[in-house]
């Protein structure tokens, strides 16, 4: 029995019918309608079909995404730091069963620390391994251990560290970085073309200074020494031009650059502590499941405290090594001209304080911390 070429829907998918053979008769039927999926035709079932569908189209996919963090740095290829990262990436994307990866961009190939933090508030990138003052033009406390003949020895390190970075990890927090590992970057020392023993002999060499180290310019300042400015990639060329001839660097970091080809003298005092940190935007960190999150944390945590073991014996080998390769080693001319040098750095300490260019309250407490531990080496404790 056939319908008429176009029935009428009256509810729930009835469909009035009259017989071809009998006009008069009327007949009603109940069918599923075309395009349904199976769904009777009532118009309320098909609607919350539709709703229903579409939640699941727009339900996050996050959790069902991988996350790949990229990472760029200007620690060179091949050097110790990326090959204990790189490792620590191959962990996370294990123990995360994909979901998070790291992918690292070496040897400054993203560009200076500026340019990489401008390609991380883009989005371009997740992150960077940066030297403490490349975040200090965000959070300038994260600089407070690179001050200038701050620290002694790693025993003072190790026992200032210990308290203060859990605060700096939360200041830099607070400024939409996720601080993954802050780790060792060593002692920097002095390597010049011609041998620096007093103050005055920085006098009219031409001294490379980080871009945007406002400690370490405020003292080259007071010792009455005008740097040249420039991102760590383009000192190598300024060393081969003559546009700069006193740097100061890590040893590895000095053989690593190629800047020891350079030079040929490097002063035996200890200028200043670096820290690398390793830091993400927030808001990409944020992508990741909390549970993760807490893988990632633990496992870089983890390779940035072999880094710092790594980090000390590789310093005694580079120097030993620096002195294989001919440089010489100068000795400052006297105790009281490295007192000289620090009475500078405080000096430069003191009239940052007053701008309220750091926190008051950590600098006060890495005083007290290092007070209390020089105290307690002098009484043998």
């Amino acid at each position: 029995m056939s319908c008429w070429p176009m029935p009428m829907i009256i509810s729930d998918g009835v469909r009035e019918c009259r017989s071809s053979r009998h006009p008069g008769e009327i007949r009603r039927e109940s069918r599923r309608l075309p395009g349904t999926f199976g769904f009777p035709g009532n118009p309320r079932l098909l609607l919350v079909a539709f709703v229903l569908g579409l939640s699941f189209c727009l339900l996050p996919s996050t959790s069902l995404q991988a996350r790949t963090l990229k990472i760029a740095t200007i620690v060179p290829d091949g050097s110790s730091w990326l090959q204990e990262m790189r490792r620590a990436g191959k962990e996370i994307k294990e123990r995360t069963q994909g979901r998070v990866k790291l992918k690292f961009y070496p040897g400054g190939v993203m560009g200076s620390d500026k340019t990489v933090m401008r390609k991380v508030r883009a989005g371009q990138l997740q992150g960077g391994a940066f030297t403490s003052g490349a975040l200090a033009a965000i959070y300038p406390d994260i600089e407070l251990y690179s001050l200038p003949l701050l620290f002694r020895d790693y025993g003072e390190i190790d026992h200032v560290r210990q308290s203060l970075d859990a605060k700096l990890i939360e200041g830099l927090s607070k400024k939409g970085f996720e601080a993954l590992a802050i780790t060792d970057g060593g002692f920097a020392y002095v390597l010049s073309e011609r041998p620096i023993q007093r103050v005055e002999d920085l006098k009219g060499n031409r001294v490379w200074l980080v871009e945007d180290d406002k400690m370490t310019a405020m003292a080259l300042d007071i010792a009455g020494v005008s740097p040249v400015p420039l991102p760590v990639a383009d000192v190598y060329t300024a060393l081969q031009t003559g546009l700069v001839d006193t740097v100061a660097a890590p040893p590895m970091a000095a053989i690593a650059f190629q800047w020891h080809t350079r030079v040929k003298y490097l002063t035996e005092v200890p200028i200043m502590y670096l820290a690398g940190v390793l830091a993400v935007d927030k808001r990409a960190f944020a992508r990741i499941s909390p549970a993760d999150q807490a893988v990632v944390r633990a496992i870089v945590t983890g390779a940035g405290r072999r880094l710092d073991s790594q980090s000390r014996s590789g310093e005694q080998n580079a120097l030993e090594a620096l002195k294989n390769q001919g440089i010489r080693f100068v000795q400052a001319s006297s105790s009281a001209e490295v007192d000289r040098w620090r009475s500078i750095s405080a000096e430069a300490v003191t009239r940052l304080r007053a701008a309220d260019h750091y926190s008051k309250e950590l600098m006060t407490e890495i005083q007290a911390l290092l007070q209390a531990y020089r105290n307690g080496a002098s009484s043998g404790e």
